[in-house]
């Protein structure tokens, strides 16, 4: 399509918070009443491939004003990603960390923890060959009480769980170091679901970081909605976010 014509799908669209693909169509119609639905495919197809829109959930999308989601790799995460690269190749693991956060959260928190989660049957030869490569406290999948009295206590401890199938993660690359991190999605259901280890993150602060994210970044509902799902909470993460945000996503969540 002419580019005058993206450019006027731009200025139609970007105020408001999402637009269905009716909406493309009846847009496109004005300018080309035959356009028949099977066209309409391939216009979407481009749009999203030339970052002009991007998905929320199937058949709803948003103008793609918002910066792509990108935290800072820090030398710590990267010693340890290198780490997992040398003992574990092409084992599937995801690494972040609670600093990121602090760009979401109300709250500023000193508190830092890394979270590494690899397949399950390598989570323990993990956890051995982080003890003895690393001068960090590592602990695998801690529970209630390891978090209460030693987590809480620990100064930039190591968590290391399951990953689990499916989860939404990216590749990115720093100082020739391929790592696996968490899209933002991943990381906002988590937070919800591991609500012992992120213990310091609940009530108030979790509402502020999902208001936070969403209003900054363009998040993947379905994606979303997908993990959660895998995780057991997606009536609850639906539930939450209608009670405490339902401006930021009542046309998302049905």
């Amino acid at each position: 399509m002419p580019k005058i014509i993206d450019n006027k799908l731009i200025e139609e669209f970007k105020n408001k918070e999402s637009f269905s693909r009716e909406e493309l169509f009846d847009f496109y119609r004005s300018f080309e009443p035959d356009l028949k639905e099977g066209t309409l495919g391939w216009r979407i197809y481009d749009l999203k491939n030339k970052n002009i829109i991007k998905p929320l959930k199937r058949g709803l999308y948003v103008i793609s004003y918002k910066p792509p989601y990108k935290p800072e790799l820090s030398r710590d995460l990267l010693k340890i990603a290198h780490r997992i690269n040398d003992v574990f190749k092409e084992i599937r693991y995801c690494i972040w960390e609670t600093g990121w956060l602090n760009e979401f959260s109300q709250h500023q928190s000193g508190k830092r923890m890394i979270l590494v989660e690899i397949e399950k049957d390598f989570t323990e030869s993990l956890y051995f060959e982080l003890k003895t490569s690393s001068k960090r406290e590592i602990f695998l999948n801690p529970d209630s009480n390891t978090i209460d009295f030693y987590i809480a206590e620990s100064n930039y401890p190591v968590v290391i769980k399951k990953l689990t199938s499916r989860s939404p993660i990216t590749t990115r690359t720093k100082e020739k170091v391929k790592l696996y991190t968490p899209l933002l999605e991943k990381i906002l259901v988590d937070l919800f679901a591991d609500d012992k280890i992120f213990y310091h993150l609940q009530g108030a602060e979790l509402t502020h970081i999902y208001e936070h994210a969403i209003n900054h970044y363009t998040i993947n509902f379905t994606k979303l909605f997908s993990y959660a799902k895998r995780r057991d909470k997606e009536p609850e993460i639906k539930q939450f976010m209608i009670n405490h945000m339902s401006h930021l996503v009542n046309e998302i969540i049905e």
